[in-house]
């Protein structure tokens, strides 16, 4: 991880100033493709923690974009000011030719631009392109203490029972916010996403990247031969890191099947005392990934009662209670607890360049309970470890679950 501040080189005179009336027409699209379909444009975020700039979220092909500009026009909209993008594409590409990428343009002094044109040629005329408005200019204090990041819904997502119960858990934790980067999802599915809607704990952004590229739902190139991997999944979190950056006081990133889950304290906002105490000047908390394999099932239900769920569709957490020992020295798939303000760039199980500093959190204060398909297939069962942390939730859990299904009308 790169802790140092970050910084973009513009040059010492990186404005050209133009005169003329700027046009163009507002960019409604969650994903807005640019002449040349190079280069993607999913939103621009005002960003002063080091000095001015505009933060253009992006997606970029490594190879054909070589220059980008930044046209702002300024407040009394005949000054229209060009800059050059800085083309900062991630280093986590895997190996796929499109990559999340931050285009970086400093941004011009006594303008406060509220819209930004981005264009491949100096010269190019506002009035054909499309004009993003600049997200982050003004913010109020935090409005929530922590907003879950899920990216993304894809291939016509049914796990109708983990979602709900990972969600009520999410909220038993203190969860106010859960954003999902959507592509695609069952018709059932939608029925739950709506109740939570509705509720006010999901907020759903569309995320039809399927129309733009070809797709892989795998990693890495080398597995399936796309233009970008999972979905553009790294790029979906890094807008969601800045789209609730003033807007919730941490974020965390990992996916549905997830749940970081306290051991030594009860929920989220206690546990983040505990470890603000130990490592006040960390705005990165990475939490070791733990595989719960959702074909063994637990000897024993401790009286619960699930017979009602027997027709929802998907699994249910509560019944795979062991997991697979760590493989110390092998790589771990950590999810985290982030400080947006601190993070410049994230990818899936780490942050690329940030702020401050980052922390291994000790499994016997929190883990990330991944319920899933077993990951090492070729461990016998008896070497599996049980822990039924999950089961001390068990009441509220299944009384939260039932009460949703019930509302959203699948039971």
């Amino acid at each position: 991880m790169n802790k140092l501040p970050y910084d973009t080189n513009q040059g010492d005179n990186p404005f050209e100033f133009q005169h003329g009336v700027c046009g163009g027409q507002l960019a409604k699209d969650p994903i807005t493709r640019l002449q040349g379909r190079s280069t993607f444009i999913i939103a621009p975020y005002f960003d002063n923690r080091s000095r001015p700039v505009i933060r253009v979220i992006s997606i970029v092909h490594y190879q054909r974009v070589k220059e980008l500009y930044c046209s702002f026009c300024c407040k009394n909209e005949s000054n229209r000011c060009i800059v050059k993008a800085n083309i900062d594409i991630h280093s986590d590409r895997f190996g796929f030719p499109y990559g999340a990428t931050d285009l970086v343009c400093a941004e011009p002094q006594n303008c406060s631009p509220q819209y930004v044109f981005i264009h491949p040629s100096r010269d190019a005329s506002l009035a054909q392109l499309p004009m993003f408005e600049i997200k982050n200019r003004n913010h109020e204090p935090f409005l929530l203490d922590f907003t879950v990041c899920i990216s993304t819904m894809y291939g016509n997502y049914n796990n109708i029972l983990q979602f709900v119960q990972s969600i009520e858990m999410y909220k038993i934790l203190g969860a106010q916010k859960v954003v999902i980067y959507k592509n695609n999802c069952s018709q059932l599915m939608e029925k739950i996403l709506g109740h939570y809607i509705s509720e006010g704990t999901v907020e759903v952004r569309p995320w039809p990247i399927h129309l733009h590229l070809k797709v892989s739902s795998r990693w890495h190139h080398s597995q399936e031969g796309k233009d970008i991997g999972y979905y553009g999944q790294i790029t979906a979190l890094n807008d969601c890191i800045y789209h609730n950056m003033y807007k919730s006081k941490y974020v965390l990133l990992n996916d549905v099947d997830e749940i970081i889950l306290p051991i030594m304290d009860t929920d989220w906002n206690l546990m983040m005392q505990r470890l603000e105490r130990q490592h006040p000047s960390t705005g990165v908390f990475l939490f070791e990934n733990h595989v719960f394999p959702n074909n063994v099932f637990a000897s024993t239900a401790e009286g619960f009662n699930f017979s009602s769920w027997s027709l929802v569709p998907g699994v249910n957490i509560l019944q795979h209670t062991s997991r697979e020992p760590i493989q110390r020295g092998s790589f771990n798939n950590r999810k985290m607890i982030v400080d947006p303000k601190k993070v410049i760039q994230t990818s899936v199980h780490s942050v690329l360049k940030m702020f401050g500093d980052y922390v291994h959190v000790s499994s016997k204060i929190a883990m990330n309970v991944h319920c899933r398909k077993p990951e090492r297939t070729d461990l016998p069962e008896g070497s599996l470890i049980r822990d039924p942390t999950l089961w001390r939730y068990n009441s509220s859990l299944i009384a939260n679950v039932n009460q949703v299904l019930h509302k959203a009308k699948i039971l």
